[in-house]
């Protein structure tokens, strides 16, 4: 396994808030970081030591970025596989465009999960119109239908009913492909946030509790309030993903705790994963001693991982749109540990900052 020593430059494929909080972590072990991103003003761009504007297809401006960095990691996982394959071979990427290929696409993340033991909800491929016709058939209702690629907070998603149009959900989740998933009676969703470096050690932070509000995360609470036997088969399952998938890296699992064991006796369902740090983790920065930004810097560098263990129970709040102009206010509470990502554009939406108050064990 490669060392990769303090001093060394980090390369950030993306420039947002999970870029921002990778490089104030890596800076902190004595790393500089150099972002690429498309954007000439980003959240990450604030605290690096350089960066790259230009387009994830300029391959001149690619090959320039990396000449500047001893090793790459994203913070989006939908950055062209065809970028990191041409990265890949110049400087080593973490994790890998294999890895990022599998995470980009619902159908084979779904299937590889399969393969390897690991249940999710029933899926069909629908690639048009008319195959959704023929699907809705025979698939039980209601489902949800999904675009396979890029969808994040609730795009592309289009809930299936009985009286559901097939054209009209088509045109809704727009794309070229989807995925048809059986509707999962669930009690709650979970995460689980796992760190693996090249030599196969892995740790795992508790299992996250995670509340959605119009498809977006809204709240995190960690540990998550549920059984001990729940817990634990989200997390054996996580890492079963991470060491199947031969993560070098952050995975983030996303899973639905079900009501009661299905007929396969299993508790939990996986809904997808991440290669990245993940908006379910942030509570890390403030309730452990080595938050999931530094783990990522640990594990892609080959570092000894740091403890995943809690100090406090956490509670973390995303603010969106007009949510972080409440600062004054959140910080009276002495508990509450303000996090706003420098952007300066507020909208409807848009995660701005997040909030994480602390309480006692």
């Amino acid at each position: 396994m490669k060392i990769v020593p303090p001093g060394s430059t980090i390369g950030i494929l993306g420039g947002g808030q999970l870029g921002r909080m990778t490089a104030l972590a890596a800076a902190n072990l004595g790393y500089r970081c150099h972002i690429f991103c498309p954007e000439s003003e980003a959240p990450a761009l604030q605290v690096s030591d350089a960066y790259t504007t230009g387009s994830f297809t300029d391959e001149a401006a690619l090959e320039k970025f990396a000449s500047c960095v001893d090793i790459v990691t994203l913070e989006w996982e939908n950055v062209p596989i065809s970028t990191l394959e041409f990265l890949d071979g110049k400087v080593p990427v973490c994790p890998s465009p294999n890895i990022q290929k599998i995470a980009q696409d619902r159908i084979l993340e779904k299937s590889f999960a399969r393969q390897h033991g690991i249940g999710t909800a029933d899926f069909m491929a629908i690639g048009s119109i008319d195959e959704l016709k023929i699907a809705l058939k025979k698939f039980p209702l209601p489902a949800v239908l999904k675009s396979t690629r890029m969808g994040y907070d609730g795009k592309g998603q289009v809930k299936i009913n009985a009286d559901t149009d097939a054209a009209s959900a088509w045109q809704e989740m727009g794309g070229n492909a989807g995925i048809l998933e059986a509707f999962v009676d669930f009690d709650c969703e979970l995460s689980v946030i796992v760190a693996r470096r090249a030599d196969g050690l892995m740790v795992h932070y508790p299992v996250t509790q995670n509340i959605h509000q119009n498809h977006i995360l809204a709240r995190s609470e960690a540990p998550a309030p549920v059984s001990a036997d729940v817990a634990d088969e989200a997390a054996r399952l996580a890492c079963h993903m991470a060491k199947e998938l031969g993560v070098v890296g952050l995975l983030a699992v996303e899973f639905f705790a079900l009501k009661t064991p299905n007929a396969s006796g299993q508790l939990v369902l996986m809904n997808e994963i991440a290669p990245r740090p993940h908006n379910s983790g942030h509570w890390t920065i403030d309730a452990c001693s080595c938050s999931q930004f530094e783990q990522l810097i640990r594990a892609i560098c080959g570092l000894p991982l740091g403890l995943c263990e809690q100090h406090s129970k956490a509670i973390m709040h995303n603010l969106i749109g007009d949510d972080v102009l409440r600062w004054a206010e959140l910080l009276k509470d002495p508990s509450a540990c303000l996090h706003i990502y420098g952007k300066t554009d507020i909208r409807a939406g848009r995660k701005m900052g997040h909030v994480t108050f602390l309480h006692d064990k």
